[in-house]
């Protein structure tokens, strides 16, 4: 099947906007060189209505003129005026575009109650007993800070796990000092010197959430 290259006609559109190569116009809005390339080959059929409103925005175009610019199809009368099926196709664009929309919206919504659910159910505990706990601590000062410690680690520390989320150290650790993964509270540390962790750090996988805070150990201490 014979088809129209519209390389042409889209690097025509990027030089008036500024956009100097397809990664750029790639990078502009926000979509993928491969989208760019089907763009080039085959024009706008089969493409999302989502790729199509973000490249109008970024080549600063209406819908309906990108539309009319990369169609296999003839759908204006006199390369000016728009054909009812042009505007009939716009139309059915954008109605899609705010069904998919909607239903992102949705998703997110079922994922935020999913997400808050499991959440409450590790924390079940901590819930329950940590009320309890406080008050009678403020009933009787003498009573030992071990007994609530024990109730908010549990809960935290399954917390965590399920979320893949790990300590860099405990704190009273003693380790070699590492400015990636560690933030001095005060002094000066050279990398590879001793330092004690005031403040635990966390990571998730290979992505750093919260470096840990350290401060140089004195010889000899």
């Amino acid at each position: 099947m014979s088809h129209t290259d519209f390389t042409q006609k889209l690097h025509d559109l990027m030089q008036r906007v500024g956009i100097s190569s397809f990664k750029a116009l790639s990078r502009t809005a926000g979509v993928s060189e491969r989208q760019l390339l089907r763009l080039r080959r085959f024009g706008v059929e089969q493409m999302r209505v989502d790729v199509l409103l973000k490249l109008s925005q970024a080549l600063q175009i209406t819908l309906t003129d990108l539309v009319t610019t990369f169609s296999q199809v003839e759908l204006v009368r006199d390369n000016q005026t728009p054909t009812q099926d042009l505007l009939q196709y716009v139309a059915e664009l954008k109605k899609e575009y705010e069904r998919s929309q909607q239903q992102i919206q949705q998703q997110r919504q079922v994922l935020l109650q999913e997400f808050q659910q499991l959440s409450l159910q590790l924390l079940e505990s901590l819930l329950l007993q940590f009320p309890t706990a406080a008050h009678k601590a403020r009933e009787n000062p003498q009573l030992p800070a071990v007994n609530i410690v024990s109730l908010v680690q549990k809960p935290l520390e399954r917390l965590l796990h399920q979320w893949g989320v790990e300590v860099i150290a405990p704190v009273g650790a003693e380790l070699p000092y590492d400015p990636q993964l560690h933030q001095l509270m005060e002094g000066d540390a050279q990398l590879g010197e001793i330092v004690k962790v005031r403040y635990a750090g966390y990571r998730q996988g290979e992505r750093l959430l919260h470096r840990a805070k350290v401060s140089p150990v004195s010889p000899g201490v």
